[in-house]
């Protein structure tokens, strides 16, 4: 439970710093919307800022999820295979259900296209309000969201690297894997200078943005590539938990912030949904997340454990894995950022953000009542049986 712990300390610290950006930018946006939009439309480099946010330091992000990925599947909860399927299936299920739910309610409506965005599950919100619970909530739903979230992350990029890529480019995509091929081979044959890699790592973002592929793909690539474990030494003085600890606090005070106060600037005005397929996009999305989550991930959890691939989290009841099932209807980070994906059109990318937004908040608060309300019912019949 060690990394665990860390993770989720990090993580839940960031939720709090990400919530008081997303106010911060929704404030800022609506006393001062012109100001708001020409600020993240001022270019640098011949790039607009709100660009250079999504495209570049968003990159870190990606860093970090393909880290946490590796370090998962290497040496912390999915690296069991078994322990694994019951995270997988509830993961599988709480992606596919919102999406379904989404083409559903918008499949015939010029926001169609936005299906992916309520796949995603945002780990440090969802994380901060268990970490409200504290006690409430057994170690074992912990390992779960985690899992459950890190294999969303995988569904993510893969939705994003298939779906929300442009025309690809075969030579700048070659360009990038030969990169990445030699960052792995240096690795292989124990070069330790770091400005190396680093020059490597920007060559491949590079490519990959050249490429058609969106360019935070090559972030993941990198994370996968560095190792978790090093002969001799224990995990955590492998190179991939060095640059997680190095990481961590860059990618959730610093990064994510940064993407929230550009990213969740919605202008609440009248007519906001009157472009075709707005009402659509923004139910859609908080539909698909409340509900689309809420049961996708304890059916697919469910369907696991009754055909006997694996086991309930110890120390948990349906109820408990219900209530993180909502929990995991938080969709903020990575759903705001397929939506910028997903639509062209500003009034489509703002009606999918405030799904985004009611659709979040009614999760987080419905799914810490139903986590809160389980544990007291289990005290409850604990005393009756003392």
């Amino acid at each position: 439970m060690g990394p665990i712990r860390s993770f989720m300390a990090w993580e839940a610290a960031g939720g709090a710093a990400l919530l008081a950006a997303a106010v911060a930018a929704l404030i800022w946006a609506n006393a001062a919307p012109d100001a708001y939009a020409t600020f993240w439309a001022t270019e640098v480099a011949g790039h607009s800022l709100s660009a250079i946010v999504n495209d570049g330091l968003m990159t870190l992000f990606f860093l970090l999820i393909g880290l946490e990925v590796k370090r998962e599947m290497a040496i912390g909860e999915l690296a069991d295979r078994r322990a694994a399927i019951v995270p997988f299936a509830a993961a599988l299920g709480g992606m596919l259900l919102p999406a379904g739910i989404f083409l559903l309610i918008a499949g015939s409506t010029p926001a169609a296209n936005g299906w992916g965005i309520p796949m995603a599950t945002d780990v440090a919100f969802a994380l901060a309000v268990l970490a409200a619970l504290r006690s409430r909530v057994p170690p074992s739903l912990w390992a779960f969201l985690l899992g459950v979230a890190v294999i969303d992350d995988i569904g993510a990029i893969i939705v994003i690297a298939v779906a929300y890529s442009g025309g690809i480019s075969g030579a700048w995509l070659a360009a990038a894997v030969a990169a990445l091929i030699a960052f792995w081979l240096l690795i292989r044959l124990g070069v330790r200078w770091v400005p190396l890699y680093v020059a490597l790592g920007i060559a491949a973002w590079a490519f990959t943005a050249m490429s058609g592929v969106h360019a935070t793909i090559a972030g993941v690539a990198i994370g996968l590539l560095i190792p978790a474990t090093l002969a001799g030494r224990t995990p955590d003085q492998a190179p991939l938990a060095r640059t997680v600890h190095l990481l961590h606090p860059w990618s959730s005070f610093l990064v994510l912030p940064i993407f929230a106060l550009a990213n969740a600037g919605i202008v609440f005005a009248a007519g906001e949904f009157g472009t075709e397929g707005a009402v659509a996009a923004s139910v859609g999305v908080a539909v698909g997340l409340l509900v689309g989550k809420s049961i996708g991930i304890p059916l697919g959890a469910w369907i696991a454990v009754r055909a006997g691939l694996g086991r309930m989290p110890s120390g948990a009841n349906w109820t408990q894995v219900a209530g993180v099932g909502m929990v995991a209807g938080i969709g903020f980070t990575v759903s705001l950022f397929i939506t910028d994906l997903a639509f062209d059109d500003l009034a489509l990318q703002d009606a999918a953000r405030i799904g985004v937004l009611a659709g979040s908040v009614v999760a987080a608060i419905a799914g810490a009542t139903i986590l809160w309300a389980a544990s007291r019912r289990r005290e409850a019949a604990g005393d009756r049986r003392a």
